[in-house]
């Protein structure tokens, strides 16, 4: 697949870098830029971000940060068994725990949240830095909603964190998944009051906490771009209007049948007047 020439593959993270230095040095470049283009491409064309981690992946399988990389492309395009299976691979890799939360999301996503619930209460969960466990936490919820289980979900995400005040990367998370639970089980005035929480800590729109507070509140936004196209269409119409008026020949107005016919009649009256003095002219002679 074409990469652009201002990918060098310095780009990508130091440890990352790091890992790639087992390969040979064109080859760890050509796999590094892949690994760029991954990141590049996950959020606004996921599909093309999986064909660059393929790429990656039949050149550098062995390394761990390939088969994370590959995993969260095979995640963002919803291929869940795929996905579980690199991020199992990174973790032997590695050892670590950091994948255990997206890991148990996969299960979700494969129709199996009692698995995520085990994989919630499991000891790698305790190892697991705070956003990990936050994170641990939104996917427990996200479990138990699937299993029609609502108000088991919005104990789940009742924590330390959300109470906190506090805007922490996961805050707008945690509180729109708060809000979106409560909403779920009809209790839309604290529903509101969270989804107004969410705005205040979403500072990057990670969310859509806005939209749903406008919805509930009954706002409708209008596209500008739309009404722009209307008011196109009425100037068009407008200037048609002109056009027509500016081609249109002009008729020569119609002279009415009584003026003619009063016309006729008084050319007759002359012509009767001429006739009678010419007769008067010869009875005199």
């Amino acid at each position: 697949m074409p990469i652009p020439e201002d990918v060098t593959g310095d780009e990508i993270d130091k440890d990352v870098r790091q890992e790639l230095q087992s390969l040979p040095k064109t080859l760890a470049e050509d796999v590094a830029r892949n690994l760029v283009m991954v990141a590049r491409l996950i959020d606004e064309d996921p599909e093309g971000a999986y064909g660059y981690s393929k790429v990656a992946l039949r050149l550098a399988s062995r390394v761990a940060a390939v088969r994370e990389a590959a995993g969260f492309a095979a995640y963002a395009n919803q291929k869940y068994s795929e996905a579980l299976a690199e991020f199992r691979a990174a973790r032997r890799m590695t050892g670590g725990v950091e994948l255990w939360p997206v890991m148990a999301d996969c299960e979700r996503g494969l129709g199996r949240p009692e698995k995520a619930l085990d994989m919630a209460g499991a000891p790698e969960v305790h190892k697991l830095d705070k956003a990990g466990q936050v994170e641990m936490r939104l996917v427990a919820a996200g479990a138990r909603r699937d299993m029609d289980q609502l108000d088991a979900a919005i104990v789940t995400l009742q924590s330390s964190e959300l109470a906190s005040n506090s805007i922490q990367p996961w805050t707008a998370r945690l509180r729109y998944a708060y809000a979106d639970a409560l909403l779920a089980v009809g209790r839309e005035d604290e529903a509101r009051e969270w989804f107004a929480k969410a705005v205040e800590a979403d500072r990057d729109g990670s969310t859509d906490a806005s939209d749903r507070l406008a919805e509930m509140d009954g706002v409708e936004f209008v596209d500008a771009l739309d009404e722009h196209e209307g008011e196109g269409d009425s100037a068009e119409a407008k200037a048609a209007d002109v056009d027509a008026d500016a081609e249109a020949p002009e008729v020569p107005e119609a002279k009415a049948p009584e003026a003619e016919a009063d016309d006729s009649a008084d050319d007759d009256l002359v012509d009767d007047e001429g006739d009678t003095e010419r007769d008067e002219d010869r009875d005199k002679d």
